[in-house]
């Protein structure tokens, strides 16, 4: 097990110098380039050249990149001009952070507390009306754009039924402390009970909004895998022998089942921490894929190049862990 974790971590660092290296070419390839970014309209040739000199794209490429590693290790991406100006943009990235955790641990569960028991569901219940009807609906869930459904939301339960708030993350009035900046957990940590329920309330129409994907994708899934465990040997042979449902089901069926769905999980929740750019733009939800939108339309490259980075960093860990909760459920994978 320590050999094949040791064997992950390796190509996990290679994936991310590659992405390093590509995010460098790629920034500054961008019209305009950093200078003008940071000058704007005052940029005079003396300034220019000034300042040029000061962020070393005077030197080599390869000179350049090798300080841009140095200061990415550091945390050292400069300071932000579109997005806070004046603000750190490693700062930008952790402020933001918390935000987008609490809206995609919500929407995942969500999407896997309704897809996986939906998917056993309309998979033992093959071609019935509740399977068809689930499989409809799971299309519906990938057909609709996330942004289209979130206004849609945003109109029946917020305007036309003002049951949940419109947008942000909570009722500035409240005056609530913050801890962690995870609105949710500060509230009960300091238990002031009436933030957390209004931080809930602002999570539940982004969250829905959010997991309608995921969820198509897992039940889809979830059902095709069960599906394909329900006709192998070992199961009719565990049902021959008078094994009980629950035992087959959780012995047989679901621990063999489960392991495509995991990765499923682990790709949709590295997609969702990479930024839900749609969803918190419609919300004004505030996390980081809305800070990659704002820092891309005001040429901000300073928090353009931590979060892209950040959020490939983020993709290749989740898939680390997907990696080894797929190696500790199947033992055969360790060997591969």
């Amino acid at each position: 097990m320590a050999r094949f974790i040791v064997r992950r971590v390796i190509q996990m660092i290679g994936v991310v110098f590659v992405l390093s290296l590509l995010l460098f070419v790629w920034l500054r390839s961008l019209p305009g380039g950093t200078v003008s970014a940071i000058l704007g309209e005052r940029a005079t040739p003396a300034t220019r050249e000034a300042l040029t000199k000061a962020l070393g794209l005077d030197q080599p490429i390869h000179v350049q990149y090798l300080r841009f590693l140095q200061r990415a290790a550091e945390g050292n991406f400069g300071a932000s001009t579109g997005v806070l100006p004046g603000r750190d943009a490693f700062d930008v990235f952790l402020a933001r952070l918390p935000a987008t955790i609490e809206l995609t641990i919500t929407a995942m569960i969500i999407a896997v507390i309704l897809a996986i028991p939906l998917g056993y569901i309309a998979a033992r219940r093959h071609h019935s009306p509740i399977d068809n009807g689930a499989v409809v609906l799971s299309l519906i869930g990938v057909a609709v754009p996330v942004f289209f459904l979130a206004f849609l939301l945003k109109y029946w339960f917020a305007i036309e039924y003002p049951i949940f708030p419109v947008s942000g993350r909570q009722d500035p009035s409240l005056g609530c402390t913050r801890v962690t900046g995870f609105f949710v957990l500060d509230g009960l940590m300091t238990r002031e009970y009436d933030c957390a329920t209004d931080a809930l309330r602002h999570l539940v129409l982004p969250a829905v909004a959010l997991a309608t994907i995921p969820f198509a994708v897992i039940f889809r899934i979830t059902r095709a895998s069960v599906l394909d465990v329900l006709d192998e040997d070992y199961v009719r042979t565990a049902e021959s022998k008078g094994l009980t449902s629950r035992v087959i089901r959780g012995r047989h069926v679901m621990r063999n089942a489960l392991l495509p769905v995991v990765t499923t999980v682990g790709l949709q929740i590295g997609g969702l921490l990479a930024g839900a750019v749609l969803t918190e733009r419609v919300f004004n939800w505030g996390g980081i894929g809305e800070a990659l939108a704002l820092s891309y339309e005001r040429r901000d490259y300073a928090v353009l190049q931590v979060l892209i980075l950040a959020a490939c960093s983020i993709y290749v860990i989740v898939n680390l862990l997907v990696d080894i909760s797929y190696a500790v459920i199947d033992p055969r994978v360790r060997t591969r």
